[in-house]
């Protein structure tokens, strides 16, 4: 089964909580507080696999979650980093967020793109000791990880798309070309997923061909198969234009190829810019000579004359090794600019995460006072509201950060609901 599309909810590791420890041992009357931090909650990867194909193995995996951070401890011991979590996916993965954002594009080997962070470990009571503060007895939370709604979508990686109307001999020339074993018939629509093949030419070198599911009129509206495929295309090189020459062909050779332009115009207008090369095919057959020059002078009123139309017969395998090293020196050529414009992007590991920071946002309903914002929410997470003293510390970060000055002018008063997060508490002056 091809998987090429997928929905997935992906969660940091929570970090540890810190630790309220002090020293107790045998002659040292004053041992101070040695609680330990938290360690911090792992985070989700995703990396590209080449040996990955499809999105079949995370199919039923629809939530993918790092190890959270150990506890800190006394005795100053720090508790363990969660274990970080890395996915396989495969060359081609477009990731974007809830909200249609691109978050990352793998289309190397090896790259990786952190896409939800872990929680930070909070601190042990001896981070907090101070000279005026001899014994504290307050600890963070760790707070929680990054919890995103994520899209994957492949767009195979491979040079040569194979484009063309149902029974236009592509799985029949992958066949002949590559050691792949498309599925073969006398029938429209037997391709019902993305083959690839490797094509090798001679000892020079080789080039990978996507055999596409064949497109028919409205594809790019959902009629038929070849619509939920047309994606792939985006990522070849060069697309090479199959047409049927037969006598028996619908729609002519001529129609086809006007039609096969006009539906990739309309999915995405860049593919009408595309590197292309147009083949006929069937050549073997009673009428194909006729209907390959109909299909020239399609070409050559639609684009010109210096576009060059080849016709084949993947049965016989007349015209098929002179296309082949043609396209092979076009594919070397396209490779090469590919990889120079490559070369002046910067290469970095791509980066998502906390990415920018929410400012003090205060919303009112009734009695009960709303507050967002990435600092404050922060705050309110690694607070243990339970604690005296560490309520006392969010107080002071309350007046400092001018968040208690903003509850006053949104018109809070004593014994209002003031809302941070998760958290809950009575507003008093």
């Amino acid at each position: 089964m091809f998987v090429d599309e997928l929905e997935l909810v992906v969660r940091g590791g929570r970090g540890g909580n810190g630790a309220v420890s002090f020293r107790r041992e045998k002659y040292v009357p004053r041992g101070g507080p040695d609680g330990g931090d938290g360690g911090n909650g792992g985070s989700v990867y995703l990396w590209a696999d080449p040996s990955k194909h499809s999105f079949l193995d995370l199919r039923y995996r629809r939530l993918l979650k790092a190890a959270d951070g150990g506890h800190g401890r006394g005795k100053d011991r720090h508790g363990a980093a969660g274990a970080d979590l890395l996915v396989p996916v495969p060359l081609g993965t477009v990731v974007r967020d809830g909200s249609n954002h691109l978050i990352a594009d793998l289309t190397i080997p090896g790259q990786k793109a952190l896409v939800a962070a872990g929680g930070k470990g909070g601190k042990g009571n001896a981070r907090f000791a101070t000279s005026r503060r001899r014994v504290p007895r307050l600890a963070e939370k760790g707070l929680p990880g990054e919890e995103k709604n994520l899209q994957l979508e492949l767009k195979l990686m491979a040079q040569v798309g194979l484009v063309g109307f149902p029974n236009a001999g592509k799985s029949t020339l992958l066949s002949r070309i590559t050691e792949a074993k498309p599925r073969v018939a006398s029938y429209p629509f037997t391709t019902i997923t993305p083959n690839l093949g490797v094509v090798r030419v001679g000892d020079q070198g080789s080039f990978v061909v996507a055999d596409l599911p064949g497109l028919i009129e409205g594809a790019h509206k959902g009629a038929g198969l070849g619509h939920r495929f047309l994606r792939h295309v985006e990522r070849n090189l060069l697309l090479l234009f199959l047409v049927d020459l037969s006598p028996e062909a619908h729609p002519g050779p001529d129609l086809a190829y006007r039609l096969l332009k006009e539906e990739l115009a309309q999915f995405s207008p860049g593919l009408v810019d595309y590197p292309a090369v147009i083949t006929g095919t069937k050549l073997d057959l009673t009428g194909a000579p006729e209907g390959l020059e109909l299909l020239k002078k399609a070409v050559y009123d639609t684009d010109g004359e210096n576009i060059p139309v080849f016709a084949i017969s993947a049965a016989t395998g007349e015209g098929v090794d002179e296309l082949v090293r043609y396209i092979y020196e076009r594919v070397t050529v396209l490779s090469e600019q590919q990889a120079q414009q490559a070369a002046e992007k910067e290469e970095e590991i791509l980066r998502t995460g906390e990415s920018g920071q929410v400012p003090l946002k205060i919303e009112r309903e009734g009695d009960v006072f709303t507050v967002s914002g990435t600092a404050v929410e922060r705050m309110a997470a690694k607070t243990d509201f339970e604690n005296e003293e560490a309520l006392l510390r969010f107080q002071n970060y309350a007046r400092r950060s001018g968040l208690e000055k903003e509850l006053k002018k949104a018109g809070a008063k004593e014994g209002d609901t003031v809302r941070i997060g998760s958290e809950e508490f009575i507003y008093y002056e």
